[in-house]
């Protein structure tokens, strides 16, 4: 009989199962789909925050105001050398590899990827196997009706998480070397607990939007939270962005990864709103997607791009707009007078505007709140994909999608997000893992039945004929092999506290 035949015995200690489902109910959100996570899809304005907001920026730079200024106009002259080159380049800009030369990546990809933020990696899965996921996929809605959608009345994006499909492409042996792969550009120090190597299973949402779809017109935004890049108690917790506080934006590191293990990027628990660690947002395509055709748009200015939208909320134009305003009109906000350094100034006093920032919501960017940037011009179309490529972009990274799915065919995708293994994603491992078990949706998302439900949703005793050992150990449900040969302090040290984390010891 299989370990995993029987519900939660696994290699698990008994006792952890009622112990988890108690964590899983305390920590489950409230039921909502994707529109919840953004304040542009659900309908709110963008407004100035509580009045605490200005007392924190001001701790914030305070003692630094100088370099700050200096430090902004230095940004501003970089962005204006750098802006023409990703206008003439347009999608050509993002770095692609074919899934066989991982092993042995081009520099010239290299230095791509780090300076852009996103790649695309080709034929990461067989055409055949991703389109028949998609086609499993359709009947596995069909077969469950009441599965939850956005929009309700034309669905495209599923609140669903335990499908045979996304089970098996999470664990899918290439996608995992990929997520490897791509993560290994992040770096830290050898004795720091963290493994880029044993990424866990990050479950989420699918997309299969519909030509003609104008609904799923999410803009520019960043996942990760928003007004928690701004607080002491969220990223300040690691120090993320405290070069950019002194005034030297060029010393930010965006791949530096030990500054984000203390992170608390959800303070406000929002639907949506990621409390794991996502070294990158990803998705599998399942058909082929051009331009146009509903699929990704990113910025890739990832250093620069995110030095000023976490410096924007310090700045106020002096012409172009009316007294105490924050934003001015399309047209003005693109004149070149408008844009002059001259022209922008450091709060004296500052305000609690955090531009496009809203409690339990993500970061949302616009043209209106973050000209400098050209958004505009510079949200740049992913290359035309196919079905088993892989798109992959920082955490940090400006995305957004389509305004209106121009094309012919279904713009299909699977979120998957690689997450290395960290203490923190080891205890989100064991709230997933009970949520999982229990057929509800992934603990970072929506509440509600879920998939509780479902016909033909995958249970535990399938696990391990499904995706073996290592796919059981991304979710959870096996210990890591800590003993293993050629491991660094920081990853033995690492898969020992996940063990003891997940209930296999200790």
């Amino acid at each position: 009989m299989s370990s995993l035949s029987k519900p939660f015995r696994l290699n698990t200690p008994r006792r952890l199962a009622t112990q988890l489902r108690t964590a899983a109910t305390q920590a489950q959100k409230r039921a909502g789909d994707i529109s919840d996570a953004f304040a542009s899809l659900s309908g709110q304005d963008f407004r100035p925050l509580a009045p605490h907001y200005a007392d924190l920026k001001a701790r914030l730079i305070r003692g630094h105001e100088d370099e700050v200024r200096e430090s902004w106009e230095r940004l501003l002259r970089d962005l204006r050398e750098e802006l023409p080159i990703v206008v003439e380049l347009g999608s050509k800009i993002i770095p692609e590899i074919e899934f066989k030369d991982i092993d042995h990546a081009p520099e010239k990809f290299n230095e791509e990827l780090r300076k852009r933020g996103v790649a695309v990696v080709r034929n990461v899965v067989e055409e055949k196997e991703a389109l028949q996921w998609k086609e499993d996929l359709r009947e596995y809605v069909a077969k469950n009706p009441q599965t939850k959608a956005f929009p309700p009345e034309k669905p495209q994006v599923f609140e669903l998480y335990w499908s045979r499909s996304q089970i098996l492409a999470r664990a899918h042996p290439n996608l995992l070397k990929t997520q490897r792969f791509l993560m290994s550009f992040w770096h830290a120090n050898p004795n720091v607990p963290i493994s880029t190597r044993h990424p866990i299973s990050y479950a989420d949402r699918l997309r299969m939007r519909l030509p003609g779809d104008s609904k799923f017109a999410l803009g520019p935004h960043v996942d990760g939270g928003s007004v928690e890049r701004w607080d002491p108690a969220g990223y300040g917790l690691g120090g993320v962005f405290d070069s950019i506080w002194r005034g030297k934006w060029e010393d930010f590191d965006p791949w530096e990864a030990s500054c984000r293990l203390p992170v608390q990027p959800d303070l406000h628990q929002g639907v949506g709103s990621c409390s794991a660690l996502r070294m990158y947002q990803g998705w599998l395509s399942m058909s082929t997607c051009g331009p146009f055709e509903g699929t990704l748009l990113v910025n890739p200015l990832l250093k620069m791009a995110t030095a000023y939208y976490m410096l924007r909320p310090f700045f106020s134009p002096k012409r172009g707009v009316e007294a105490g305003a924050q934003t001015s009109t399309e047209v003005i906000s693109s004149t070149d007078d408008f844009l002059a350094s001259n022209n922008w100034t450091l709060d004296e006093k500052p305000n609690s505007w955090l531009q496009g920032a809203t409690p339990g919501h993500g970061q949302e960017l616009s043209h209106l709140l973050h000209p400098h940037l050209n958004l505009p011009k510079t949200m740049v179309h992913v290359p035309k994909v196919n079905p088993g490529d892989y798109v992959a972009w920082h955490c940090d990274t400006i995305h957004a999608v389509d305004k209106t799915h121009a094309g012919t065919q279904d713009s299909s995708v699977l979120y998957i997000p690689a997450c290395p293994l960290t203490e923190t994603n080891a205890k989100y491992l064991v709230r997933q893992r009970d949520a999982f078990v229990e057929g509800v949706a992934s603990p970072d998302f929506g509440g509600g039945a879920g998939e509780s439900e479902h016909v033909g949703r995958v249970k535990v005793q399938d696990m391990e004929g499904l995706v073996g050992e290592e796919g059981c150990r991304g979710m959870g449900l096996r210990e890591w092999d800590s003993g293993a040969e050629g491991l660094t302090n920081g990853e033995r040290e690492v898969l020992d506290r996940a063990n003891k984390v997940l209930g296999f010891y200790g």
